[in-house]
C-alpha cells in the first residue's frame, strides 16, 4: 500500500437500522460522536438537560420493553469526576418520572457499563464520564443492550423527546442513588474469568486517579503480580491530571527506578491503555495489535487472520503483520469506525495507536483494563520481555502538520498538491505512506507522511502543505 488521500474510500459505513439521513444527522443538537459532552453544570450538562435525557431514555424504554407487565431498568455508572454524582442523580430523576428505575453502579468502567448492560436485563446503560478530558468536562454515554451505542436514529428520537420535556418548565428533581457493589464485581469476576494461571511480574499500573482507581486493584490482587501503584487517590478534581495515559513520563520514571519489567497506564474512563517496557520505551496500541494479532493466529482464534486500525496507524504495524500472514484493513479515525469494520468484517480484533483495542470475543468496546489482562498473558506464556516482543515491528518515522487555511476544496481539485502526493508516493515505491484530509472541525488541512527515514519525512511534510497553502491561503 504506496499511500492514501482523503478522497479514497476505505470501506461503506454501515447501515444500521433507522439510519438517518444527512439533514437528519445535522438536526441533532445533542449527540455527538461520543454521546453528549460539554462543561459540567453549562448546557447541554446542566441539570435540566440530564435530568431530560433520563426521561427520554425511560419515555423510550417504556415503548420497546419486551412486557407491558414489566418494569424496565436502566444501569448508570461514572467516573470519578466531582459532577458524577450529581448527573447520575438527575438522569435516576428523569427515569423515575418516566416510570423505570436505576441501578447504580457507581465508580465503575465505561466498558464495565456496557458489559453490564449486555449481560444483565437492562434496556439500556448510561456512562458519565469525559474520558481523558479535565475534571471540569463531563459527558453522557448512552449504552444499548446489545453493549453497542445507540443508533443514530435513537438518539435523534431521544432529542426531541429532551425537547418535549424541556418545554413543560417542570423542574429537575433528582433520585437519590446507592451504590450497589455487586455490579462493580460483577465486572471485575469477568474480566478475571478470561485469564487462568497466576502473574509473576513486577509492574507499574497508573489508573488516572480515574475509574481504573476502583476496579484494578481487586482485579490485579487476583493475578499474582507485584503492582506498585500510581493515580489511585481520586479526588474529584485530579483525573488524569498529569497522570494516566496522557502523561506516560511518570510510568516510564518509575518503572525505570523500581526495574519492573513493565508499566500500564490508563486513561479516565479506563477504555484505553497505553504501555511501558522495562527499558522505559513506549508501547502503543500498534504494537498491542500486533503482539496481540499475532498471538490468535497462532491459536487459531485470529478470524479471517484480519486485524483493523485506522489511517493513522504506524506502517510499521502494516508491514510487521503481513510478514506474519495477517491482512491489516484500515478506516478513517475513530474507534467508532473500526467497530464498524470489525463488524462487517466479523473480525476478532482492531484498535487504534492511542490504546482502543477492541478484543470482540469479549467485549464490544474498546477496554483498557482487558487489553492490559491480554498483554500479561502473551507476555507470560510467550516468555519474553515486553521489550523483545516489541523489537518485532520497525516503527517507520511518522510527522503530522496542521496547515490552517482560509477556505477548504475538495483534495482531487488541488493539482499541485495531487502531483507532490504522488511525487511523494513514487519515491516511497511502497515504503512510506501520505495521509492528506481535512479536519472536520477547524479550517484545517492535515498532512502525515510516513517514510523509511525522517529526511523524506520532514521533506514531504513540507512540500506538500506549501503546496496547500498556495492552493487555499494561509489563514492566520
Amino acid at each position: 500500500m504506496a499511500g492514501h488521500s482523503t478522497h479514497e474510500k476505505y470501506h461503506e459505513p454501515i447501515e444500521w437500522e433507522g439510519s438517518l439521513t444527512i439533514g437528519e444527522l445535522l438536526a441533532r443538537q445533542l449527540f455527538g460522536t461520543d454521546g453528549i459532552r460539554g462543561v459540567a453544570g453549562e448546557p447541554p450538562l446542566d441539570h435540566h438537560t440530564a435530568h431530560a435525557l433520563g426521561y427520554a431514555l425511560g419515555s423510550w424504554a417504556c415503548q420497546h420493553r419486551p412486557s407491558a407487565a414489566e418494569t424496565p431498568e436502566v444501569v448508570i455508572g461514572m467516573d470519578t469526576r466531582e459532577s458524577g454524582p450529581w448527573l447520575a442523580e438527575q438522569v435516576a430523576g428523569g427515569l423515575a418520572r418516566a416510570g423505570v428505575n436505576a441501578r447504580f453502579a457507581g465508580i465503575i468502567t465505561t466498558p464495565g457499563v456496557a458489559y453490564l448492560t449486555r449481560t444483565g436485563s437492562y434496556v439500556a446503560g448510561v456512562m458519565i464520564s469525559a474520558s481523558h478530558n479535565p475534571y471540569y468536562d463531563n459527558g453522557l454515554k448512552v449504552i444499548s443492550h446489545s453493549g453497542y451505542k445507540l443508533p443514530d436514529a435513537t438518539e435523534l428520537e431521544l432529542e426531541k423527546l429532551m425537547a418535549d420535556w424541556l418545554g413543560t418548565g417542570q423542574p429537575a428533581e433528582p433520585r437519590p442513588l446507592e451504590a450497589d457493589p455487586a455490579l462493580d464485581n460483577l465486572y471485575t469476576d469477568y474480566l478475571a474469568g478470561t485469564v487462568s494461571g497466576a502473574f509473576p511480574l513486577r509492574i507499574v499500573v497508573d489508573c488516572a486517579n480515574g475509574s481504573a482507581a476502583r476496579v484494578a486493584p481487586h482485579l490485579f490482587k487476583r493475578l499474582g503480580c507485584e503492582v506498585d501503584w500510581l493515580g489511585t487517590l481520586p479526588d474529584g478534581r485530579n483525573i488524569n491530571l498529569n497522570c494516566g495515559s496522557l502523561h506516560l513520563e511518570h510510568v516510564q520514571k518509575r518503572v525505570l527506578e523500581t526495574r519492573a519489567d513493565l508499566g500500564i497506564a490508563f486513561d479516565g474512563d479506563a477504555d484505553r491503555a497505553l504501555f511501558v517496557a522495562g527499558s522505559g520505551r513506549i508501547v502503543d496500541g500498534d504494537a498491542v495489535l500486533f503482539l496481540a494479532g499475532n498471538s490468535l493466529k497462532r491459536k487459531g482464534r485470529l478470524n479471517g487472520n484480519v486485524v483493523v486500525a485506522t489511517v493513522m496507524s504506524n506502517l510499521g504495524l502494516e508491514k510487521a503483520l503481513e510478514s506474519e500472514g495477517i491482512q491489516m484493513l484500515r478506516t478513517p479515525v475513530g474507534d467508532k469506525y473500526v467497530l464498524e469494520e470489525m463488524i462487517r468484517r466479523g473480525a476478532v480484533l482492531g484498535g487504534e495507536q492511542s490504546g482502543h483495542v477492541i478484543f470482540s470475543e469479549y467485549a464490544t468496546t474498546g477496554d483498557g483494563i482487558l487489553t492490559s489482562l491480554r498483554v500479561l498473558e502473551i507476555i507470560r506464556d510467550s516468555e519474553s520481555s515486553l521489550d523483545d516482543l516489541a523489537d518485532r515491528i520497525k516503527t517507520f518515522p511518522q510527522k503530522l502538520v496542521n496547515v490552517r487555511v482560509k477556505h477548504k476544496r475538495p483534495l482531487a481539485e488541488l493539482e499541485s498538491v495531487q502531483a507532490e502526493i504522488q511525487a511523494a508516493e513514487d519515491e516511497f515505491a511502497g515504503s512510506g505512506r501520505v495521509v492528506v484530509r481535512f479536519s472536520g472541525t477547524e479550517p484545517l488541512a492535515r498532512v502525515m507522511i510516513e517514510a523509511g527515514s525522517q529526511e523524506q519525512v520532514d521533506k514531504w511534510t513540507g512540500r506538500i502543505a506549501e503546496a496547500i497553502r498556495a492552493e487555499l491561503g494561509s489563514a492566520n
